[in-house]
């Protein structure tokens, strides 16, 4: 099909149908993570983003393009979740400015708004990396104005043929992506965008918003349900690496069994989600197809019970604070013990989140619009959410100062040493220079077979990891846990705090201590419940 011009119509479907493409491959671009933790979440991000855009124009019929992209921009800024899901919204915000106040455009005009979405990407990135999305982003509007074709199904094509050569490229731009024998897995995650949006207008589609399994299930939602409204009780998601040419045949094998089914197929890798009452039954004809992998079973009816309990819980503490003062904290945590060590030190409001749960730019402005302060500090104590939190910031019409915590240890040595009585400036330049005096510190387990800076990682291994990057690798989680301390601690160091997570027994942690103490005679050794998913201990060291 032929497009000499495109109204607001045709790029609803576009982006649409973009986004329903890269909901179904988020696990995919999941899976491309440089590091083999389990918490690759780019995929998850710039999906949650791209659906805050779409969800924004769901329902609003124009004939403008340039209107249609400004309401997307507009929910991608307020939906951003984490780095990705922000240079997500900063290249749907440029775009949106070159196609303002256009009721349709031709090819060179929406090759024009491509390379605005670059430039805008650009400069939300203080730091701009090549090797990322950032190139990928830039190869598509550089590849569109340099083309001389007419119709914009061609010029698509042509942008995605660029693009898919630019993400080949990455392992040889950034030598972390070539040892982890990855591309980049967010320039991975516009490339299904923009593959996507190709399609749209190559297959004619009139795309509707795909809801995906229990995520469009909202708390407000689930209330209204009750375990017996639930058909189908076991949400079962799993990956296949098999013949994805017998992707078809497996989905009409299982719709039977079950119902909220997704049965992708990309390259070597099926991709299953169902709703059943059997997922034995759907993994004894899946492992008929090739290997399987990644399988994740979940009680959908227990899950229910539990988030009504939750639901009545969180109620309780989300009322709008009344008492206007001078100071105020925002932190992002995960897990319940963590989460109320913050409250203890007294911070305001704690948002749920960190890795695999990057809060969004909106839930960030909806915590600061809950508290009634003069000056509001936020924690963000993830690297991922730092971009999230100065969005967010600049939409705030009250004093609004990011201290860029990339730790949960970082985080709390802030508030240890905030001054009530002192000044904003003088607060905040001390808490960024207490930051400078914590060493962080992280174990968790690989998620896969990986090689990094020429040491070999199996599947299983337990990772120890210093300030983001992996620094131990090995079998028993006290010996990686003994030899990560060892490598932060130094002469000068005065106390280990251990935060030890859901995965940990209380028991071992505490002879794990005994044994620190003994170790380490001059150094105080503290430890406590943290229940985060995921990693085993989260160190600080100062």
């Amino acid at each position: 099909m032929k497009y000499v011009k495109i109204n607001g119509e045709h790029f609803y479907n576009m982006v649409v149908n973009a986004s329903n493409k890269l909901e179904e491959q988020k696990e995919f671009v999941n899976s491309l993570n440089v590091f083999p933790v389990p918490d690759g979440d780019t995929g998850t991000n710039m999906s949650a983003t791209f659906k805050a855009a779409v969800s924004e124009i769901e329902n609003f019929k124009s004939q403008s393009i340039g209107d249609v992209a400004k309401k997307l921009a507009k929910g991608a800024l307020m939906g951003a979740r984490g780095n990705s899901g922000v240079i997500l919204s900063q290249i749907l915000r440029g775009i949106s400015k070159g196609l303002e106040n256009k009721e349709e455009v031709d090819a060179s005009e929406f090759a024009e708004a491509l390379l605005e979405g670059s430039k805008a990407a650009y400069k939300a990135v203080m730091r701009p990396i090549e090797g990322t999305i950032l190139t990928i982003i830039r190869t598509a509007g550089e590849s569109a104005v340099k083309s001389n074709q007419s119709d914009i199904n061609k010029l698509m094509e042509e942008v995605c043929l660029h693009s898919k050569d630019a993400l080949n490229k990455t392992p040889e731009m950034l030598p972390v992506l070539k040892s982890a024998k990855v591309v980049d897995s967010g320039g991975m995650g516009l490339l299904i965008i923009l593959n996507g949006m190709y399609e749209a207008l190559k297959d004619g589609i009139e795309a509707k918003v795909i809801q995906f399994g229990n995520e469009a299930v909202n708390k407000s939602a689930a209330n209204n349900l009750v375990d017996h409204d639930i058909k189908f009780g076991y949400c079962t998601e799993f990956i296949v690496l098999g013949d994805v040419s017998r992707t078809e045949a497996f989905k009409k094998d299982i719709e039977a069994l079950g119902d909220s089914m997704i049965v992708v197929g990309y390259e070597d890798v099926i991709k299953v989600h169902i709703h059943t009452n059997d997922p034995g039954a759907v993994l004894s004809k899946a492992v008929a197809l090739g290997e399987l992998s990644k399988i994740k079973i979940d009680n959908m009816r227990e899950e229910h019970r539990s988030l009504m309990v939750e639901e009545k819980e969180y109620a309780k503490e989300e009322a709008t604070s009344v008492e206007n003062k001078k100071y105020a904290f925002i932190a992002v945590a995960m897990g319940e013990g963590i989460k109320n060590i913050f409250k203890d030190l007294g911070v305001d409001y704690v948002i749920e989140g960190g890795q695999t749960m990057n809060p969004s730019t909106q839930d960030i402005v909806e915590a600061v619009n809950k508290i009634n302060a003069e000056n509001i500090f936020i924690l963000p104590n993830n690297k991922n959410i730092i971009m999230s939190a100065n969005q967010a910031s600049e939409l705030s019409d009250k004093n609004v100062v990011v201290i860029p915590t990339t730790t949960i240890p970082q985080g709390i040595t802030c508030i240890t040493v905030f001054n009530i009585e002192d000044e904003v400036d003088n607060n905040v330049e001390a808490m960024k220079e207490t930051i400078k005096n914590v060493k962080s510190g992280s174990v968790t387990y690989a998620v896969r077979d990986t090689e990094m800076d020429g040491v070999i990682i199996k599947e299983g291994n337990i990772l120890g990891l210093a300030e983001g990057k992996i620094k131990e690798v090995g079998n028993e989680l006290y010996a990686v846990s003994e030899n990560l301390i060892e490598s932060l601690v130094n002469e000068d160091s005065e106390l280990i705090t251990i935060f030890y997570g859901k995965d940990a027994k209380e028991e071992e942690v505490g002879d794990f201590a005994k044994k620190l103490e003994e170790k380490y005679p001059d150094v105080d050794i503290q430890y406590y419940k943290g229940e985060q998913p995921l990693y085993y201990f989260i160190i600080s060291v100062e």
